[in-house]
C-alpha cells in the first residue's frame, strides 16, 4: 500500500482544512480522464472503491485501478513559493538482517 511522509501528511491536512472543505476532504490519486497519467486532486470525499491510506491523520484516497501500481510507493511533498509539489518514490525497504539482529553467540 502507498505510504506518505510527514511532509505530505502536513501538506494534505493544510490543503483540506481550508474554509468550506468537509471533514472527509482529501487528496485523491487516480488516472487522469485520458488515462495517460496519474493525477492528484482534492476531493470532498472518496469515490466508491477508493482505498484510504492508513496510519495518517490526513485523508489520502487511492483509486482502485491505480492501487496496485502505487503499492510500495512513498508520497512526499515540498512547499515552494509556487505552492505544494507532491512526488512519488519507491519506499526504502529494510534488508533482512541489516539491523544487526544476528544473535549467533
Amino acid at each position: 500500500m502507498l505510504t506518505i511522509t510527514q511532509n505530505a501528511e502536513a501538506a494534505v491536512k493544510a490543503l483540506t482544512s481550508e474554509p468550506g472543505m468537509p471533514e472527509s476532504a482529501g487528496l485523491r490519486l487516480a488516472l487522469a480522464p485520458d488515462q495517460s497519467q496519474l493525477e492528484l486532486v482534492l476531493v470532498p470525499e472518496p469515490q466508491p472503491g477508493d482505498q484510504s491510506v492508513v496510519g495518517s491523520d490526513a485523508h489520502v484516497y487511492v483509486a482502485e485501478e491505480v492501487a496496485p501500481a502505487l503499492d510500495g510507493q512513498l508520497l512526499d511533498a515540498v512547499t515552494t513559493a509556487d505552492g505544494v509539489g507532491f512526488s512519488l518514490q519507491p519506499q526504502q525497504s529494510e534488508q533482512p538482517g541489516s539491523a544487526g539482529s544476528d544473535s549467533a553467540t
